[in-house]
């Protein structure tokens, strides 16, 4: 028989978010999500343009980390610039550009590993990147998109497993 000790009392407070908020949480708003799909899709002529600009970014970051002297705080803006094409390449139509941010983002994801990442993954990413864009490679269906992101993945493993 248990002791005292071992009783255990279980609470359940009331939910009161769900009472203030009544049923708005029970589903997603189908029109909402259309006119929000509408939206995007009148902005899609600007998205070249706006992937450019990251682009842009993003080259210019590594340029500085590149130069001497450069260190964490260089390292991190670079990092950043990374991450936001990670976000973006697929809202702008270009998921190779998110699946080869992400695998850079993963060798940089740390401080430890910004500091430590080998240059010439660094440059392949990021050439692999200024590639995509420049010559339209908007996924991994693409020969050479996939050969890209193959070789990346497989390096940043490599590395990350210490060979």
């Amino acid at each position: 028989m248990p002791s005292q000790d071992d009783q255990v009392e279980f609470i359940s407070p009331p939910n009161r978010l769900k009472a203030k908020l009544g049923n708005r949480l029970g589903g997603f708003d189908a029109a909402a999500i259309a006119r929000a799909e509408a939206a995007l899709a009148s902005m899609s002529d600007q998205f070249a343009g706006w992937l450019n600009d990251e682009l842009t970014k993003l080259e210019a970051a590594y340029s500085v980390v590149k130069q001497a002297g450069s260190g964490e705080h260089e390292l991190e803006e670079f990092y950043r610039r990374a991450h936001d094409l990670k976000g973006l390449g697929t809202t702008y139509g270009f998921p190779i550009v998110s699946q080869f941010a992400a695998s850079l983002c993963k060798l940089i994801d740390s401080p430890e590993g910004r500091a430590k990442a080998p240059r010439q993954i660094l440059d392949a990413h990021v050439g692999a990147i200024v590639a995509a864009v420049r010559q339209n490679i908007k996924d991994s269906e693409h020969p050479i998109g996939r050969a890209l992101l193959t070789e990346l993945q497989t390096q940043v493993n490599r590395y990350a497993a210490g060979e």
